[in-house]
């Protein structure tokens, strides 16, 4: 099989109707043609120089657009193709980058578990890197016992959907905590800059096509599901897991940590209940606070890493597609548009776009009493009127100095300060963009209607965050209007605030995945500092379970 790349096409060319992927973890899994498509099919025969007749068939890998010229966009195709007399085509084309063999991006397990194992592996937490720590164990025959403190995803959602409709937290069940993990109430994108040579990417893409993604997820350059069909699959993956002998168990706060002789012994419930086990994976979400400080009474190693805090800004969606899209706004075959931008200040520091939603909502996203946390959600249709992202800026330990936990501390100081300027009833403080420059509170929205809920307060937001985060926002605004005409307009709307970008920690691991001074515990995912998004987290759990099996199996051997 020949891997083609760079296959340009403009955007109105015809295009394909994808079938389902074949079974199992074959190589080309991404898309079959139901019939050549007459535009691909001749870009292939004049890319390859052959006939007709020589093409046997093709599978669409990866697609992309370039939008840099809106009034002239392309689809960028990346293409694994079948030929008659593969060997002399190579031959002839060697030399040309785009033209090579296509990768095997086959997934294969690395161990299986030995009919006599006794120990159980323990997994917590049932975010993405939790939930394929899980998979993976239980696809290798090693019954894990997945630890989540929150609720099933549905329960999860009605305790969700009460803080945002009625302002009524749940600390143990919201956008933070509960089956999923945080992912689950946000955009669902799945693509990410993570070096990834085994394709453990691709393992986690056909996985959520078994557990009901779209299977355009498998090759279009930029994945997303959205919340709504996130909550069927997490469901379908958990069913999944015990299946195969798996156990998942909710409402199963982790409140200790047993360690002897500088290895896990096992782990402490709320309730009293004791787990034994060697092997725990550590894979909860950025907010699980109390389990960092858990841990770090153990002696458990860890230090502070840098993070991000903001806020988000919401446009009008189709503001930002007519400056991304010009006169092919609106074409379906695009969607929504999104953006990246970035800025380098004049204070050294840094602005950036952090998980845009196009066509989504901002959404309340505390864990704890007494706090204002927003993020980004998006449904699979992208189909709201606002376009909304996190504006943050980089920080770094230097900003809170006080040891490992210091970060913590930090991200509460400035949401509570959040749930104050927003009248301390989880109403979230906001400022028109426009005002915000202006150095002048907000009184009253223009054009562009707030999605938050359960609803927001105007107010002057140049309290709300440190005075250099205040400061990189107001020099970022403007430059961004250069890149996206409208970006800084009057009536966009800051909502604040953003502090849980990703974990103010890092758990140390070593080259094995073990904690540095903790054998048996393996830090993982987001929480653990290793991860940003859906897909590495996922990732990541891929890579820990497999050395959890490894040594398991090693262990067995011993014994």
């Amino acid at each position: 099989m020949l891997r083609l790349t760079e296959i340009k096409l403009p955007l109105g060319h015809s295009t394909p109707h994808p079938n389902p992927p074949p079974e199992g973890e074959g190589a080309n899994e991404s898309l079959r043609e139901s019939h050549y498509n007459d535009d691909l099919k001749a870009a292939i025969l004049k890319r390859l120089g052959i006939a007709a007749d020589e093409l046997i068939g093709y599978t669409i890998f990866r697609r992309g657009f370039d939008a840099r010229k809106p009034s002239a966009i392309l689809f960028i195709y990346t293409l694994d193709v079948e030929v008659k007399n593969e060997a002399a085509l190579l031959k002839r084309l060697h030399g040309d980058r785009h033209v090579g063999v296509a990768p095997d991006t086959r997934y294969r397990f690395v161990a299986q578990a030995p009919q006599n194992l006794a120990e159980r592996p323990v997994v917590i937490g049932t975010g993405p890197c939790g939930i394929f720590a899980g998979l993976i164990l239980a696809q290798m025959g090693f019954r894990p016992i997945i630890l989540e403190r929150g609720k099933a995803v549905r329960e999860r959602t009605k305790d969700t959907w009460g803080l945002w409709r009625q302002g009524k937290l749940d600390p143990e069940s919201n956008v933070q905590f509960g089956e999923g993990g945080a992912g689950t109430f946000s955009d669902g994108k799945l693509h990410s800059q993570i070096k990834d040579p085994k394709f453990y990417g691709r393992k986690v893409l056909t996985e959520f096509v078994k557990a009901g993604a779209p299977e355009e997820i498998l090759y279009v350059s930029k994945p997303h599901i959205g919340t709504f069909r996130l909550v069927g699959m997490v469901e379908e993956m958990r069913h999944t897991i015990e299946s195969l002998g798996g156990e998942v168990r909710f409402q199963s706060r982790v409140a200790d940590i047993e360690i002897e002789g500088g290895r896990v012994a096992g782990v402490v419930l709320a309730n009293g209940e004791r787990i034994i086990s060697r092997h725990v994976v550590l894979a909860v979400g950025h907010s699980a606070r109390d389990t960092f400080e858990m841990l770090h009474r153990h002696g458990v190693y860890m230090e502070a890493k840098p993070f991000s805090i903001g806020f988000r800004i919401e446009h009008p969606q189709s503001l930002i597609d007519r400056a991304r899209f010009g006169k092919n706004a609106g074409n379906p075959l695009l969607g929504a548009a999104d953006y990246k931008l970035v800025h380098h200040c004049a204070n050294g520091r840094s602005v950036y776009s952090f998980c845009m939603c196009p066509g989504g909502q901002v959404v309340a996203a505390t864990s704890e009493e007494g706090s204002v946390v927003t993020n980004g959600m998006s449904q699979y249709s992208r189909n709201e009127r606002n376009a909304n992202s996190g504006i943050v800026v980089g920080i770094t330990p230097e900003d809170y100095p006080g040891g490992a936990l210091a970060g913590i501390a930090f991200q509460r100081q400035w949401e509570a300060r959040a749930f104050e300027l927003g009248g301390g009833n989880y109403n979230a403080p906001a400022q028109l963009v426009g005002d915000f420059l202006a150095g002048r509170p907000s009184t009253k929205l223009g054009a562009v209607i707030p999605s938050y809920t359960p609803g927001i307060r105007l107010t002057d937001l140049s309290t709300a965050l440190p005075d250099y985060v205040i400061a990189a926002i107001r020099e970022a605004l403007p430059a961004f209007e250069k890149q996206i005409k409208g970006f800084a307009m009057h009536d966009a709307v800051l909502t604040g605030v953003e502090t849980r970008t990703s974990s103010p920690v890092r758990i140390k691991r070593g080259g094995d995945f073990q904690s540095v001074n903790t054998a048996g515990l393996y830090p993982a995912g987001e929480g653990a500092g290793y991860a940003g998004g859906i897909l590495s987290a996922a990732v990541d759990g891929i890579e820990v379970a497999e050395a959890v099996a490894l040594s398991m199996v090693r262990g067995a051997g011993q014994d």
